[in-house]
């Protein structure tokens, strides 16, 4: 009986060690900003100039693009007399707190997760 509780106690220790030498599992990885923009900002823009106008007006070209100035979209007042060039740092202020850039402005959305703003920056850009 002794050999048996002997050989039942190995036995146990042995899947023990087996169950901690498993790798953990990888860490999941933050959507790409691609991704974020389908499912953060796909709703109200589009990234193609010739596709029919949403909510907000299309982002291709964003960076670099004077904002309100979009031919045939009709912007809000603030928006429309606003006198500055899309960057990388106003759109980050814009995600995070539109009405902050520009107050009373239309848009709801705010980004508060940096990452998330960076990935959809990153992403505008590589559309340029």
């Amino acid at each position: 009986m002794r050999a048996v509780m002997l050989g039942l106690c190995t036995a146990m220790v042995l899947v023990v060690q087996v169950a901690d030498a498993q790798m953990p599992l990888p860490a999941a990885k933050p959507p790409d900003g691609a991704t974020l923009f389908k499912q953060q900002c796909a709703v109200c823009h589009t990234m193609d100039m010739s596709a029919p106008t949403r909510q907000g007006p299309p982002l291709v070209r964003i960076v670099g693009r004077t904002a309100g100035k979009v031919e045939g979209f009709r912007y809000s007042e603030g928006l429309a007399k606003a006198d500055f060039i899309w960057d990388e740092a106003r759109l980050d202020a814009w995600l995070k707190n539109p009405q902050a850039v520009i107050p009373g402005v239309v848009m709801a959305y705010r980004q508060a997760k940096p990452e998330t703003r960076t990935a959809i920056i990153a992403y505008l850009k590589e559309q340029n």
